[in-house]
């Protein structure tokens, strides 16, 4: 197995002559230039996993690709009428040798005024263990564990003890886009207290903020 990464969530994963990308989200734009994609796996529907845009040049790129996604993400693609194959928690498929497994049904909680929205992690090839937006334990060995790090539903220690749980030969982070671009991840502490009366402000770098 050869797993790229090209940012943020999205990785280009080689194994039993297939070849998967996951979640190609705004935080990258490397997806829409790789041919040779046989699957698009995508575990849920916020923008840093899901660009509709860039989905659209891929597939333009790649026209035998498959889209595999669960339900939550299936409605938005109904709209832009892209066929997927559904895989959801508790199923599995088999892609000309290349085993599927699908974990889980709900992201991590945010905050409790924001709509969870549906999260599917994978197991591919029996090996690697993508989770997504979820600490959803896969009840399996995992050999290789892609990590979220960073993100505003988890604590650092809540992604240590998650790989401590599994216990993989080797795990690698993900989901640490918001290193470089801050104002998506700020827009969420923003939407919440600014109603409440409390001006939240991005200082810009290196330039003085006059309060």
């Amino acid at each position: 197995m050869k797993i790229t990464k090209i940012g943020h969530c999205c990785l280009v994963i080689k194994d039993q002559g297939k070849t998967v990308l996951t979640d190609p989200g705004i935080f990258s734009d490397g997806q829409n230039k790789i041919t040779g994609i046989d699957i698009v796996l995508i575990t849920h529907e916020h923008q840093d996993h899901l660009h509709i845009d860039s989905l659209k040049i891929i597939l333009q790129n790649n026209p035998q690709a498959a889209v595999v996604t669960n339900s939550g993400v299936g409605k938005l693609l109904d709209k832009e009428n892209i066929p997927y194959q559904l895989l959801e928690d508790g199923n599995k498929k088999m892609f000309d040798g290349l085993l599927i497994e699908a974990f889980g049904n709900e992201h991590a909680n945010i905050y409790p005024s924001i709509l969870k929205v549906q999260n599917t992690g994978y197991l591919i090839s029996k090996r690697l263990y993508y989770p997504g937006d979820a600490f959803t334990m896969p009840g399996k060995q995992v050999e290789i564990l892609a990590l979220p790090v960073i993100g505003p539903w988890l604590h650092i220690a809540e992604a240590i003890n998650f790989a401590l749980a599994i216990r993989p030969k080797y795990a690698f982070p993900v989901h640490d886009g918001f290193l470089k671009f801050g104002g998506p991840f700020y827009n969420i502490p923003k939407g919440i207290i600014e109603p409440q009366g409390i001006k939240f402000i991005e200082p810009e770098k290196d330039q003085p903020t006059e309060f």
